[in-house]
């Protein structure tokens, strides 16, 4: 943009990320959250933005600035639905922006598309995971299932993460998007001990946490590596972690903070996904920025895994991924994919580029609003 360019004023909302801000709090936060922070406090490098960012109350200041973002509290999560509405409400009419940006289906989403229908404001929604476009979302939700796409056909712009969530999308709802990778930041690679096998999540049961408990017993010889918070509202997550005691190669971590989970990645011989769904896992990212293969159960999103040989998916069939680990293990190997995933990174997930393109985006709909 031009220095005589008037600033564009956007807010993000996504109640749980604000342990991302503030390492300190140490609580749950899942891929959107990662998304909407990462483009965020990019944008708040750039004079033109003005970013501010709705979270929920972690006991923090009413207002404070991080990273040049204006951090706004709103709920907490123990108070009735009626209250939380009203509070996130409020904490949009506080923010005043021109563009309201919210990722993740929930009854959030129709708050914020409502909010921007009667302020005339511009709302744009970004999806998170395949159910949210494949129908499972509808089908299992009674009345979100109804708002959402009501949400949808008010949104100024809709943004899927790969090119399958798209299609069904529009088949789904009848909603047109558009495919904005997720994106990180690229560091310079350096050389170093490559010794863990590793899994990063949450405990929640679409990713199976389980199944890598599974695969660590099968390898005694290797090192495994499994950092896991507890999914919000997972009673069984005290089992899981008596389950890891038991496997003696496995190092269980409940918690990592944000900014330190990189160094796990540069030391990991392969990353491991053993999730049944995703929409595109920011996981799959930070693995390919360090040269890491990945070796999936099930999730591939655009075919990437083969189309740009930076790992593989065996189609959630358990006999194969036992045996692609073999493969993947092997310096050789590891090295070949591992390089063809950070040329994939590079090619398509640099933060500073698609930022760009959100930029141009912002601006474009801001003049047409």
């Amino acid at each position: 943009m031009s220095s005589d360019t008037k600033t564009i004023e956007i807010c993000f909302i996504a109640p749980k990320a604000y342990p991302l801000f503030n390492p300190d709090v140490k609580k749950v936060f899942g891929g959107a959250e990662v998304d909407l922070y990462s483009l965020a406090t990019e944008l708040a490098k750039d004079e033109n933005f003005a970013v501010s960012f709705i979270t929920a109350d972690y006991g923090q200041a009413k207002i404070e600035t991080i990273e040049a973002v204006r951090i706004i509290k709103s709920l907490t999560f123990k108070e009735n639905p009626l209250s939380g509405a009203f509070k996130v409400w409020r904490a949009m009419r506080a923010a005043d922006a021109q563009i309201y940006f919210q990722e993740a289906a929930s009854l959030g989403t129709f708050l914020v598309a409502l909010f921007c229908k009667l302020h005339k404001r511009v709302f744009i929604y970004r999806t998170a995971h395949e159910r949210e476009c494949n129908g499972t979302y509808l089908k299992q939700h009674l009345f979100a299932g109804k708002a959402f796409p009501w949400a949808l056909r008010n949104a100024a712009q809709v943004i899927v993460q790969n090119e399958i969530d798209k299609e069904t999308l529009e088949r789904t709802t009848g909603v047109p998007s558009t495919v904005i990778p997720n994106a990180h930041h690229l560091p310079v690679l350096s050389k170093g001990k490559r010794d863990i096998i590793l899994w990063v999540g949450r405990s929640a049961p679409f990713k199976r946490p389980e199944l890598f408990i599974d695969l660590a017993a099968r390898f005694p010889n290797e090192q495994f590596v499994m950092i896991c918070q507890r999914a919000t509202g997972d009673e069984n997550y005290e089992a899981l972690i008596a389950r890891t005691r038991e496997i003696k190669n496995l190092q269980f971590i409940e918690r990592v903070p944000f900014a330190d989970i990189d160094s796990y990645f540069k030391r990991a011989k392969v990353f491991i996904n053993t999730s049944d769904s995703e929409g595109y896992p920011n996981t799959f990212i930070q693995a390919c920025k360090y040269a890491t293969p990945i070796l999936s159960l099930c999730v591939n999103p655009d075919n990437f895994l083969n189309n740009f040989d930076c790992g593989i998916c065996v189609d959630d069939d358990w006999g194969r991924f036992i045996s692609e680990v073999k493969v993947l293990v092997r310096p050789q190997e590891r090295a070949r994919y591992g390089k063809n995933a950070r040329q994939y990174a590079e090619q398509k997930h640099n933060l500073e580029k698609i930022a760009e393109r959100y930029k141009g985006m912002f601006s474009r709909l801001v003049c047409s609003a």
